[in-house]
This record gives C-alpha cells, sequence and structure tokens, in this order.
C-alpha cells in the first residue's frame, strides 16, 4: 500500500500511485500536515512546514527574519527579548535586584551567594551545603581515626616484639647465670653422669657409687675432696729453688689446696671453687682459727650457698642479695667478689675490694693491678731470699664471666711482673703434673699470667687482711647496706 504525499489517500500499489493525480489541484482529498494533521491548502503546506514546524537547529539559533522568542515562555521579543526575561522571568534567573513583579524578598545563600524567593528553599539549600561539609568532614576525621588506629596497632606490634627480645633476653641470662628454676648442683650431678653412662664412659657401678657419695656430701654438707689438688705450693716453692733462668724473686701464698669444677658445678661453680682454694688456706693458718671454729672442713657448694644466704639474713648486701632473690640454694647461680666479700666479713675475716675499673696501661692491660698484687705479698719480708713463701692467703680475682685464685707472682730479672693463678677449670691431672720431682717447669704454663694476658675491661679482687672483732663486723653489716670498693684509679 502506498500514501500518496500530497492527500495521504492510501493507493493499492505503485502502479496506481503512478496513476494517481501528480497535481495537487487534482487530489480528490483536502491536503492535511503530517505532523499536526492541519487542513491547510496544497499551495499553503509548504510555508505551513517552515514557519509552524521549522528543522530544529544549533541551540539559540532560528530562522533568519524571524523574531526572538522568549527561552522561558517561548513568546516572541524581539528586541525586548532582554527586557522581558528580566521583567517577566526575573525570579527564576535569581539576579539580585531583579524585579520579580510582585515586590518579593530574595533571600541569599551565605555560601555561595545563589538567591531564592523562598525562605524554606533556602534553608533547604544550606542543609545540603551542611550536608555535604559534614560529610567532608566526616571523611576527614574516618581517614584520621584510620591513621590512628593504624599507628597504635604499629606501637603495639613494635612494644610486643621489644617485650619479646628483652624476656628472651632475660631468660638467656637467667639461664647463663643459673637463675632459671632449672635446678642446682644435685641435678646437674645426676643428669651429668646419665649423659656420661648413655655414652660408655661411666660404667652403671660406678655412677651408683658416684651417686651415693654426692648424697652423702650433700646431706653432711662437706666437700668429697674428688676435685682436690694438694701440695702444689710446696711442690712451686722447691721449682723455683732450683730454677735459676730468668726469674729474679717469687712469692708465693700459704698452703692452697687446687680445686676443679665437677659435673655438677661445670659451667657455673668458678666462685665456689675459688672460695674453697681461699679457705683451704685460711684453714691452713691459726690466726683464723677462731673465726672457722664452725667451719673445719672445707663445705660442698650447697653449703657454701647456704652460708652466703645466711650472710644476707644476717644483713650484709641487701641489694646483692635481691639480685638473686634471696636464695641461691638449689640453683646454679653465679657467685662473684661481692658474695665473696658478705661471705668472709660474716665470718669475721677481714677483707676488702680492689676494683681496677679500667685499664691502666697500653693495650688494655692492668699493669696497677700486678703492681697492687706484688705490694701485697712484698710486705712480708722475706729479706734477700730469692723464693718467700709468705704467711699471705691467696686472692679472688674476678672478671666479666670467670674468677680465679691468684696464689703467688713473678718478679723476672728484667723487672717485668707475672701472676701465679690456680684455675678452676684446669683438672686435678692438669695439677698434679707440677707435682712431679723432675718437673721442668712446663707445667707452670698452666699458671703464668702475663701483664699482656689480662686484658678483660674489668677486675675486682677480694684480698684478706685479718680478723674482724664484733663490733667491727657489725659496722661493715651497716655499711654493706651500700656496698662500695676501693678503686683504682
Amino acid at each position: 500500500m502506498v500514501l500518496c504525499d500530497v492527500c495521504g489517500r492510501a493507493l493499492p500499489s505503485e502502479a496506481a500511485a503512478g496513476r494517481h493525480p501528480p497535481r495537487p489541484s487534482l487530489c480528490r482529498r483536502q491536503p492535511r500536515c503530517p505532523l499536526c494533521a492541519a487542513a491547510v491548502g496544497c499551495d499553503e503546506l509548504r510555508r505551513h512546514m517552515e514557519t509552524a514546524h521549522p528543522e530544529p537547529g544549533p541551540p539559540g539559533s532560528r530562522r533568519p527574519g524571524t523574531p526572538a522568542e522568549c527561552p522561558f515562555c517561548g513568546e516572541a521579543a524581539g528586541r525586548e527579548l532582554e527586557e522581558h526575561v528580566r521583567a517577566r522571568h526575573g525570579h527564576l534567573l535569581g539576579a539580585p535586584g531583579a524585579d520579580t513583579g510582585n515586590a518579593e524578598q530574595l533571600y541569599e545563600c551565605p555560601m555561595c551567594s545563589l538567591t531564592c524567593t523562598n525562605i524554606q528553599i533556602l534553608e533547604e539549600h544550606v542543609d545540603l551545603h551542611l550536608e555535604e561539609h559534614n560529610f567532608s568532614e566526616g571523611g576527614d576525621m574516618r581517614d584520621l581515626e584510620l591513621a590512628q588506629q593504624l599507628q597504635t596497632e604499629e606501637d603495639e606490634r613494635q612494644r610486643s616484639e621489644e617485650e619479646k627480645r628483652e624476656r628472651e633476653e632475660f631468660e638467656k641470662l637467667q639461664r647463663q647465670y643459673g637463675l632459671d628454676n632449672s635446678g642446682g648442683f644435685k641435678q646437674q650431678f645426676l643428669k651429668n653422669m646419665e649423659r656420661e653412662v648413655d655414652r660408655g664412659r661411666m660404667q652403671p657401678f660406678e655412677y651408683h657409687k658416684r651417686k651415693a657419695d654426692m648424697m652423702e656430701s650433700l646431706a653432711s654438707g662437706i666437700d668429697d675432696g674428688r676435685t682436690k689438688t694438694s701440695g702444689v705450693i710446696e711442690a712451686l716453692c722447691k721449682y723455683y729453688q732450683s730454677e735459676n733462668k730468668d726469674v729474679r724473686r717469687v712469692w708465693l701464698s700459704a698452703g692452697v689446696d687446687h680445686f676443679h669444677s665437677s659435673l655438677g658445678d661445670r659451667g657455673w661453680g668458678c666462685g665456689y671453687r675459688n672460695f674453697q682454694m681461699l679457705l683451704s688456706s685460711l684453714l691452713q693458718n691459726s690466726f683464723y682459727n677462731d673465726c672457722l671454729r664452725d667451719t673445719t672442713l672445707i663445705p660442698s657448694i650447697p653449703k657454701i650457698q647456704s652460708m652466703i644466704e645466711d650472710a644476707w639474713r644476717e644483713g650484709f648486701d641487701p641489694h646483692g642479695a635481691s639480685h638473686f632473690n634471696n636464695r641461691l640454694h638449689g640453683s646454679k647461680a653465679w657467685i662473684g667478689a661481692c658474695e665473696i666479700y658478705s661471705l668472709l666479713t660474716s665470718l669475721r675475716i677481714k677483707c676488702q675490694i680492689i676494683d681496677f675499673h679500667k685499664p691502666t696501661g697500653p693495650m688494655g692491660t692492668h699493669p696497677r693491678l700486678f703492681e697492687w698484687i706484688l705490694h701485697y705479698y712484698s710486705a712480708d719480708n722475706g729479706g734477700g731470699a730469692k723464693v718467700v713463701c709468705t704467711s699471705k692467703p691467696p686472692i679472688y680475682l674476678q672478671h666479666q664471666g670467670h674468677s680465679r685464685t691468684v696464689v703467688g707472682i713473678e718478679e723476672k730479672k728484667n723487672r717485668s711482673l707475672c701472676l701465679l693463678l690456680f684455675d678452676p677449670g684446669c683438672s686435678s691431672q692438669q695439677m698434679q703434673k707440677l707435682l712431679k720431682q723432675n718437673s721442668d717447669g712446663t707445667g707452670l704454663r698452666l699458671l703464668r699470667k702475663f701483664v699482656g694476658s689480662l686484658k678483660e675491661k674489668q677486675y675486682q679482687i677480694v684480698a684478706v687482711d685479718g680478723v674482724l672483732s664484733l663490733e667491727e663486723k657489725a659496722a661493715r653489716c651497716r655499711a654493706s647496706q651500700v656496698l662500695t670498693s676501693e678503686k683504682i684509679p
């Protein structure tokens, strides 16, 4: 079916359309506008389309010769368009000072200068500003809270890691100094003997025998003497009498027994073993009989621990006692110069702590330490004798991590000094080599320490120098509330 472009009549086919009269005047029907169906004459249809239905152009464009239309009401305003808009539609523009025609009051937004005639609309408009502002501030606050939360979590993580490191370091120090509640002499002795049996280095019958001896020693509080070597000082005296190579003079302590570490105290018992060495010399000197009338035999390590606790209970060195929580017995706690001083003073043995707190020679050496020890021994006038067997007790020598016992000092022909030390780390087999009559002196390498051999940052010594009266003991106990030492230099 085909429609006539002029009259709109429906024609059955293209052939019929060809036969349809092509001129408008021959069309039987009244022509109508295809856009608005208005009935117009054929001659007026084109003009009607151009005027009533112009083709859309770019915004603001109009056909030449047509008057400008108002964009708000469509009324043709011509040259007076601007005046028409200001007069009739100023309230829509919201321009300050526009005449609304009704003298309506204009309200200006305090945040963006927009004006409107309705106060409620203005309030809603301002509320939108405030909501937008609050949202922005809320976003900033949420960002700040998130940043603070992340920083707090980071601080907590670092604090937790620091506490973990401190705890691990503290536990390490507790293990190192025997304060980790892992048992004491007895537990370590049994554990090490079981290990020796497992490795085939000890027979089961020997294990049971030594266990029985250890239990008896602990019950009596007396050392079993298995680690003791006696007669070394006497052997040294004989050796120096015949040795004429490079030693000008030598001073030796009064008789001292050597004690070395055992399966029960290996790794932590050096302080106790050095006290046993010192006490062995004091017990051989009648000058100290009155002080030691209740200690006639060398006590075992657990017994020494109990004796130090007794000194603390008397009031000696409360600060040092608190470091050990006032308990040594049953632990593997290391002891040092302060504990030795407290124990000796509680027995009314006069002694002093000398602190060589920094090197006094080149290359980190301590020549002042050697000079002090020489003065200590040479105070006993031996005349011009080459070998001076003094009445002086040995000296307790402490440095970080270890302690030894000074039993004498050599002066070489070139005036250099050499200490003679008993070390708890030396076994009985090594010490007994010094007892051989045909010793060539090679065993002395275990004992000799020259100035260049002692390069620890700090050394402390405890030197015995007589007996205290009860009043002097009480005074020293009071003074030990803040324990001090003589510092050199």
